[in-house]
């Protein structure tokens, strides 16, 4: 399977488990990764049948920015899911850093697979 990938989005979220990061907008970075078939759209040569990846980075920061989780895992759970659901990927693999959230570290976060759930 192929891979359509979007490396480092960076997007302004309310993010945070401390009172202070209730009150702040933060970066955070997303590297996506979604298994897609290019066969097509490379023998096609349409837009049309291609994995958008500018809609996709657009959905991603707009559900994002208008978030508040407390914890990044919770978040890229469900960006994950959006994903799976929203666009005709097969399985999605999702790093989310938090930038300067650790001394000393240039980034923390997670990072998750996740798979269509296969139609009985």
């Amino acid at each position: 399977m192929d891979t359509v990938f979007i490396e480092q989005l960076e997007v302004e979220a309310l993010i945070g488990i401390y009172d202070w990061e209730r009150n702040i907008r933060q970066p955070l970075w997303f590297d996506i990764e979604m298994a897609f078939d290019n066969r097509v759209p490379a023998a096609t040569d349409a837009i049309t049948d291609t994995l958008d990846y500018k809609a996709v980075s657009k959905r991603v920061a707009g559900y994002v920015e208008a978030s508040g989780f407390g914890l990044v895992e919770t978040l890229a759970e469900r960006v994950a899911a959006l994903i799976l659901d929203e666009f005709p990927v097969r399985r999605v693999q999702l790093k989310l850093s938090k930038p300067g959230a650790v001394r000393g570290a240039r980034a923390v976060g997670v990072k998750i697979v996740r798979e269509r759930a296969v139609a009985a």
